[in-house]
């Protein structure tokens, strides 16, 4: 089965070297000094769940060098994704699944729209990984699973093959028959964690200690869950408390990639967060004043500086 992963950052790069590690046919396309680092002196991870270096992967910023696969694994910004999805014409063939490992809920639509609703599929990643340095992705914590689907629910031989390599892997993977559920579950939590950490420039230790903080925190998800239910997503009913347990399990310097990028000056993945909350809740008539707040906080920084 051959492998691409489109986007060789925290999330791409970090299953895309477990699966390689394992022996996986798989390529990176990456760019700029990261990919000229991978070029130079192959691909590294450092984690407490065994460090990785590839010495000397299949590393390329054209999808055209690598043509049809199995199995793109797409995890881009969310601001690159139309873009990006266009870009992976050449690697598209009559069976090719992609499966968009994005943050938001947004990314299967655009895949869907721009390369056909048979190669659209749905995934979701629960990772704290970023690139620590050109050539080198670091995982924060011990927490690293995917999971992922058809979004009819069946389970396609793609998948299932797709799946068997990540448990030979050592990866943890879970083939969902209801991505769109899974999907939600994710995004409620992400909404949370992104906003409340880049608000308060902080990790996530503090904001769940202090009792104000916390209650932000479970507020963005409520109105998250909300707006998914007003769609008629099937969000379940302890999804919150679920979270809010999950929370207390997390690294307490472990903050979320807008926060990352808000510190490195780059460009805000905000509007498919709490914007896209505050966006769906105006469209079903569901208020949300915390993520309009959380969002409205962000305005300054959303193209990568700020405007004041």
């Amino acid at each position: 089965m051959k492998i691409t992963i489109m986007g060789t950052g925290g999330v791409g790069g970090y299953f895309g070297a477990r699966l390689a590690n394992a022996g996986g046919d798989v390529s990176f396309i990456a760019r700029g000094a990261h990919l000229d680092a991978i070029r130079t002196s192959g691909l590294k991870v450092e984690s407490v769940l065994g460090d990785i270096h590839l010495a000397n992967p299949t590393a390329t910023d054209t999808a055209s060098d690598i043509g049809p696969v199995d199995i793109v694994m797409f995890a881009t910004k969310l601001g690159d994704m139309e873009a990006a999805a266009e870009a992976c014409r050449p690697m598209i063939g009559a069976e090719t699944a992609v499966i968009p490992f994005l943050n938001g809920v947004d990314a299967p639509g655009v895949i869907s729209r721009v390369l056909g609703d048979e190669h659209a599929c749905g995934g979701v990643a629960y990772i704290s990984a970023h690139i620590e340095r050109p050539g080198c992705i670091r995982h924060v914590g011990d927490f690293a699973r995917l999971v992922f689907g058809e979004h009819d629910g069946s389970k396609t031989d793609r998948l299932r093959e797709f799946h068997s390599l990540c448990a030979d892997s050592g990866i943890d993977a879970t083939l969902s028959t209801d991505i769109e559920g899974a999907l939600w579950e994710k995004f409620a939590l992400l909404v949370a964690m992104s906003g409340t950490t880049a608000a308060t420039r902080g990790p996530l230790g503090p904001i769940r200690e202090n009792p104000i903080s916390r209650d932000v925190f479970e507020a963005a998800m409520r109105e998250t869950v909300a707006v998914g239910r007003a769609k008629g997503i099937q969000v379940a009913e302890d999804l919150v408390d679920k979270q809010m347990s999950f929370l207390n399990t997390l690294p307490a310097e472990m903050r979320a990639s807008m926060l990352v990028d808000l510190e490195a000056g780059k460009p805000l993945e905000a509007p498919w967060f709490s914007g896209a909350v505050s966006r769906m809740g105006r469209e079903f008539g569901v208020s949300t004043p915390v993520n309009d707040t959380l969002f409205a906080a962000m305005q300054p920084f959303l193209n990568g500086h700020s405007e004041s």
